[in-house]
């Protein structure tokens, strides 16, 4: 470990070296902004109790990254008049996502191909049927039309607006129950803090989280339970990320925008976001929403501990993507529906199945309606049987379902 921190360390003095040599006076942070920001409404959680925002803004006008060339990206992001430029936007200037080339993904599969090609269920008929009648007990799900501000207690499923934090919060949640992941990630919000200023204001410290030795990362998320794995994994996350962070700012700032450094066809005004976040080493992955789906999911899936069920969750709550993910519940209750071979599915084959299958305006509020419905269905439930308490109110879909697996009361 202590050689770990060392490479880090030398890794971290090399790049500032050569960011202080590209940008000559560049300043470590970005200023405050002179004009006084709208006071922003804190939310309530259940409990009533008052919830930190991201603090969220948007910036209104780009300059161009050559206009100035001697001058930091804090420099000229000092320069906007008026512009909030202390805040992380919850989008940033839209980019063509470059066509699917339809080729092996890492998982073994191929994305937009079926591994059960002769499966010919479900039919966009019972995909829209159970959607109606799952709605009527669990109420109609529609997407947000934009991400909520995040909570600092609770986990969820990463519908947050920062993509890093979305990953980690699925991450967290992965594999234990929403108590437990939540005490994980208030774990790390208490011993780390979030950011105060600069263009990350309100969002997890999570540089201070990958500078930490592991110990305290694992003494942090020790009471959400797999602390061992999860705190490796998550080191390991935020090194690679800071490392790709400040290789994609001096490729900017010395003008390799190559194809192949992903670079090509960015907004000015993505690579100067970009800049500014590598210069105050605010961890980032937002450069992921101008990829297309499939790169989006094997850029994420490159991660350690991160598979395609965790991959997806990012893609349909973050990066607002369509895109089916397959969790217990829902590989349970499709078995059950006969919507994937249930004695040759497994979770990973049934998500590669579905995700061709399911109609894309129906991806989210069915993983919503099948996770509500396998959590609270007294018949649906992963051990069930007719002594089960509330079997005998029936299930919306009773009639659409062959049980199989344990079972109580025989």
């Amino acid at each position: 470990m202590d050689r770990r921190v060392t490479r880090s360390a030398a890794r971290q003095a090399v790049s500032a070296a050569k960011i202080q040599t590209l940008t000559a006076g560049s300043a470590a942070s970005l200023p405050t902004p002179s004009a006084t920001p709208a006071p922003k409404r804190r939310r309530l959680n259940e409990d009533g109790v008052g919830e930190l925002p991201h603090n969220l803004g948007l910036a209104t006008t780009v300059p161009s990254l050559n206009s100035t060339p001697n001058l930091s990206a804090a420099q000229r992001l000092k320069n906007i008049k008026g512009e909030r430029i202390d805040t992380l936007p919850p989008t940033l200037p839209p980019i063509s996502p470059a066509p699917g080339k339809g080729k092996k993904s890492n998982y073994g599969l191929t994305p937009g191909a079926t591994p059960f090609p002769d499966w010919d269920r479900p039919t966009a008929k019972e995909c829209e049927e159970v959607n109606r009648l799952l709605s009527t007990v669990h109420g109609e799900i529609v997407p947000p039309t934009t991400i909520p501000e995040p909570s600092l207690t609770v986990t969820g499923c990463g519908e947050v607006p920062s993509v890093l934090d979305a990953l980690i919060r699925t991450l967290l949640s992965g594999a234990t129950t929403g108590n437990n992941s939540a005490l994980a990630f208030n774990g790390l919000v208490q011993k780390f803090g979030i950011l105060g200023e600069g263009i990350g204001k309100g969002s997890v410290n999570w540089d201070a989280v990958r500078r930490a030795p592991l110990k305290e990362v694992f003494e942090a998320i020790k009471s959400g339970g797999l602390a061992d794995i999860k705190s490796k994994n998550l080191k390991k996350i935020l090194d690679m990320v800071h490392q790709e962070n400040q290789e994609r700012r001096d490729k900017i700032v010395k003008g390799k925008e190559d194809t192949d450094s992903g670079l090509k066809g960015e907004s000015e005004g993505r690579k100067l976001y970009d800049v500014a976040c590598a210069e105050q080493n605010f961890l980032s992955l937002n450069h992921l929403h101008g990829l297309d789906t499939q790169q989006a999911m094997t850029e994420l899936m490159k991660y350690p501990g991160i598979g395609p069920k965790t991959a997806a969750c990012v893609l349909l709550f973050c990066l607002q993507r369509p895109c089916f993910a397959v969790d217990t519940h829902i590989f349970r209750i499709t078995k059950w529906l006969n919507w994937v071979p249930p004695d040759r599915a497994t979770e990973i084959t049934a998500f590669s199945h579905l995700e061709v299958r399911i109609p894309d305006h129906l991806k989210y509020s069915l993983h919503q309606l099948f996770i509500r419905h396998g959590k609270t269905c007294p018949r649906c439930r992963a051990i069930t049987g007719q002594s089960s308490a509330g079997w005998e109110d029936g299930c919306v879909i009773d009639h659409l379902v062959t049980r199989t697996g344990k079972k109580k009361g025989g």
